[in-house]
């Protein structure tokens, strides 16, 4: 029998393990997501037209999601057949090599068209590799939780995002002093430092172990080889469930890149200098490390489900004052828009939902199902959010009422997602959820 102390360590490693490759994807993304609002209709797509900039940058952004799904399949396999630290490994280089690279694209300016497509290059390798990372993480992290506390285990992996925030965000900030020298070199340092954390990250995932239940799972195929299905296959065995979690994960993709990297395009568009942005992002960034974890205990207590919805519903109503907040241009109102727009319900949907998502898949088949879920919903939902953003206001004539009502579309289909799912009952931590009702995988 394992003694209670390995456990805990075994447990304490594969919390850092997870947790750091999850900062990295973070980091990366919300570092694309920063220069895309930015500086990359800059120096990548300039033009006569702001707006065709923006929507040109924007684009660019969507394109990463549009690989996700296959990096989600791609790794998932690896994740559920060879094991989830395997796939983590892989992701995790992958993931910082691809930004690192866009740190060293030369600008349009020097070499034509060939820039934007190197960036899209780059870009759609960040999308492939990610989308391995989170369904590993979570279903590593989880299943190495201790009876009714999966909701707290699984919301350690978004305390890495809010370090990932606090690091891109105030490196932006700290080197968008001088914005000519920003906008010519200054940016592409953030890029170049994900090598470091490729490196922290590849050094911590190597000492990982894989949870009993993978071991066990493990040990069966080897007693029984000719009996091992596709995890895909397995995954899609429960179609209901597969779909469900792409509804669920909508609200959550949509909340950062709509209330923080579309925000931030919007406030910049109006004048306001792009450091109040990054100074309200790094703000978002450390509350996000403290909320996260309050956020994933509260859901062990009340029920993800609840909590869930909760938030959904708390993002549809504050979504257009958050951007009224916006249009004062007042730094303080600004960052103020911020907390309440994500630090709220944004944190609460990312601290709770790869657990959910977890709970709907069996063992054999939870890496994958868990990315086909979270990284569908990405690309839907978060990858196109801030150019349809862009493309609504612009057709209502600078008006955001329009991304209001798509904010509330969006949360609905989670919503009704979320009551339909179908979630495997935590020991000690029962779903107090819709009457009490726990609803197991059938």
């Amino acid at each position: 029998m394992e003694s209670i102390a390995s456990k805990t360590a075994a447990r304490r490693r594969a919390a850092f393990g997870a947790s750091v490759g999850t900062l990295i994807e973070y980091y990366d993304y919300y570092l694309y997501g920063l220069g895309a609002a930015t500086v990359f209709p800059k120096v990548f797509f300039p033009s006569d037209s702001a707006t065709a900039a923006l929507l040109a940058s924007f684009a660019s952004f969507a394109v990463g999601f549009l690989l996700r799904p296959i990096g989600g399949i791609v790794f998932g396999h690896v994740g559920d057949r060879a094991g989830r630290k395997a796939a983590l490994m892989i992701t995790v280089i992958g993931m910082g090599l691809a930004t690192a690279a866009i740190g060293l694209i030369p600008s349009t300016a020097r070499i034509g068209l060939l820039a934007p497509i190197l960036l899209v290059v780059c870009r759609s390798f960040q999308g492939l590799f990610v989308g391995g990372e989170m369904g590993g993480a979570a279903t590593l992290i989880v299943e190495h939780a201790p009876p009714g506390q999966r909701g707290l285990y699984g919301s350690l992996l978004i305390i890495g995002a809010g370090i990932a925030n606090v690091m891109s965000a105030g490196l932006m900030a700290v080197l968008a002093q001088s914005e000519a020298w920003f906008v010519a070199w200054g940016w592409r340092l953030p890029f170049l430092f994900s090598i470091v954390l490729v490196v922290i990250a590849t050094i911590l995932r190597s000492r990982l172990e894989e949870s009993e239940e993978f071991q066990e799972l493990a040990r069966e195929r080897d007693r029984a080889p000719e009996k091992q299905k596709s995890p895909l296959l397995e995954a899609l065995r429960h179609p209901k469930n597969a779909i469900l979690g792409i509804l669920m994960g909508l609200v959550q993709s949509i909340a950062g890149y709509v209330v923080l990297t579309f925000g931030l395009s919007l406030v910049v568009k109006e004048g306001v200098s792009p450091q109040v942005g990054f100074v309200g992002t790094f703000i978002v960034g450390v509350l996000q490390i403290f909320v996260a974890p309050a956020w994933g205990a509260i859901s062990d207590r009340v029920g993800r489900r609840n909590l869930y919805i909760a938030a959904s519903v708390f993002l549809a109503l504050v979504v257009y004052p958050v951007f009224l907040l916006y249009q004062t241009k007042e730094p303080m109102l600004i960052w103020l828009a911020m907390i309440i727009g994500f630090v709220i319900p944004g944190v609460a949907t990312q601290a709770t939902l790869q657990t959910m998502l977890t709970e709907m898949f069996d063992v054999e088949a939870r890496t994958t199902g868990v990315n086909i879920g979270y990284q569908l919903s990405n690309t839907f939902g978060g990858g196109f959010a801030p150019m349809i953003c862009v493309a609504l206001v612009a057709a209502a004539g600078g008006a955001v009422w329009p991304v209001a009502v798509y904010v509330a579309v969006i949360a609905l289909a989670s919503i009704l997602g979320t009551v339909f799912a179908s979630l495997r009952p935590d020991i000690a931590a029962p779903d107090r959820s819709l009457g009490g009702a726990v609803q197991a995988q059938s």
